[in-house]
């Protein structure tokens, strides 16, 4: 089960400026605090060891009060952004950083958030574990039927989809995709359902019948190898049914999971919204096992994610991770002292390659993976898209994004990268270089 993360105990303990804004969930929201992290716009503000607060000029009369819980870290603001941290909590932060943030008591609509906020976490954590121990057996055997039923369905319609061609399906509204995502949601198939949902994104450009025909084939592996379960090797089975919507809570990753101790370096982190539930995926790897490792969080539009672990930061902990062929999505253990400034330690493009084809062996259903990349540099192919290049001579492409702050950060010179590997090409995350230190893209 997830540990809280150390306490920073006093307000000596201060974050460097680079680690406050590896919490910034993108670029965007890294430029913006700047603008904030000014005293004469806060009235107020304070700390005292656990927690930060003030309130900060607004765009109306009303201040916009806010808060942070450097136990874990956790924010709240009242102020209208959906993004967490915004950049009111980020440009406080980076006050605090400076020492511009004096102590004193914590006023009490802090303290009533923070107190608030420990005793729901409390009561979560035991629901959970309750949860874990009563299980029905009557209910996951419902469940199994439905699955089975639902995966069926699939089946038959994917058969019917090759069938008929693709021909039509190019012209075809959402709506073809949506209704199966739908009846798998009905099934309790979600993750499932979110892959199928997801086809509709696939851009319509020359090759997309080739992609979609990949995308149907992998579904119908998954299908047929659910269905035949029974005969797979147990790691197997596991990534099946994690790809089909099974969950494990954190009981049983705790006492099923491998447990892997390393100084793990935090690479990048990436905020994505869908059927209105945020998913922060925040990347990890290992100093001495050089292994990938993948922490996510949800929450609805306007409630906060975990922020504890801060792109641009190095922790001494246990990993848990989910049992898989391909163990990638892990749990924060034990911590063995707080995070500190660093920089991954990155590989070649070759050697990336490489690491991909292994996973996609274990568990051809991965469509993402991190990279971090060591002593490269911007290229442009002869079409003009942007690439990064090792010293090699290999190069990835970079996916279709404002290419400004990249180049602004390397400025021809070599520096190391991380990033997200997906169908689309390689997003851009997070970038280490000699002067300009830590940058998130």
């Amino acid at each position: 089960m997830s540990d809280p993360a150390d306490s920073f105990g006093r307000v000596s303990d201060r974050w460097g400026r680079e680690q406050v804004l590896g919490l910034a969930p993108d670029a965007a929201s890294a430029k913006a605090a700047a603008g904030v992290a000014e005293p004469a716009k806060w009235r107020g503000a304070g700390a005292d060891g656990e927690s930060l607060w003030g309130e900060c000029k607004g765009s109306g009369k009303s201040a916009y009060r806010t808060c942070v819980d450097l136990t874990e870290p956790a924010f709240r603001c009242t102020c209208p952004s959906r993004k967490f941290p915004c950049k009111h909590a980020l440009g406080l932060l980076l006050l605090w950083s400076d020492g511009a943030v004096g102590g004193g008591d914590r006023p009490a609509w802090a303290a009533e958030w923070v107190d608030q906020r420990r005793a729901r976490a409390a009561k979560a954590r035991d629901r959970t574990s309750a949860a874990s121990r009563t299980r029905d057996p009557k209910t996951a055997e419902r469940r199994r039927q439905r699955v089975d039923d639902g995966l069926a369905e699939l089946d038959q319609w994917l058969r019917d989809q090759v069938a008929q061609g693709l021909a039509q399906a190019e012209h075809a509204p959402y709506r073809l995709w949506d209704d199966v995502a739908r009846r798998l949601v009905d099934a309790q198939a979600g993750t499932l359902a979110g892959q199928v949902k997801g086809l509709a994104a696939i851009p319509r450009r020359p090759g997309w019948p080739d992609r979609l025909l990949e995308e149907y084939a992998l579904l119908r592996l998954l299908v047929r190898a659910y269905q035949r379960g029974e005969e797979l090797p147990e790691a197997l089975r596991e990534t099946v049914r994690a790809r089909v919507g099974f969950t494990l809570s954190q009981d049983e990753v705790a006492e099923r999971g491998e447990r892997v101790r390393d100084r793990w370096c935090v690479t990048g982190l990436h905020d994505s919204e869908q059927e209105r539930l945020i998913t922060r995926r925040v990347w990890l790897r290992g100093r001495r096992t050089r292994r990938p490792a993948l922490v996510l969080s949800f929450a609805a539009p306007g409630r906060p994610l975990d922020a504890s672990l801060m792109v641009g930061t190095e922790i001494d902990a246990e990993l848990l991770f989910y049992p898989g062929a391909q163990p990638l999505r892990a749990l924060v253990g034990e911590r063995h002292g707080p995070a500190v400034p660093a920089v991954p330690d990155g590989t070649s493009i070759r050697g990336f390659l490489d690491e991909h084809a292994a996973a996609l062996a274990r568990d051809p259903w991965v469509d993402r993976w991190p990279v971090t990349l060591a002593a490269v540099r911007l290229a442009r192919s002869g079409d003009g898209v942007l690439h990064v290049m090792d010293e090699a001579g290999d190069a990835l492409p970079l996916r279709p994004t404002d290419p400004w702050r990249l180049l602004a950060v390397s400025g021809g010179h070599p520096f190391t990268f991380a990033g997200e590997w997906t169908p689309r090409g390689l997003r851009p995350l997070a970038a280490w270089h000699e002067d300009e230190g830590m940058v998130i893209l």
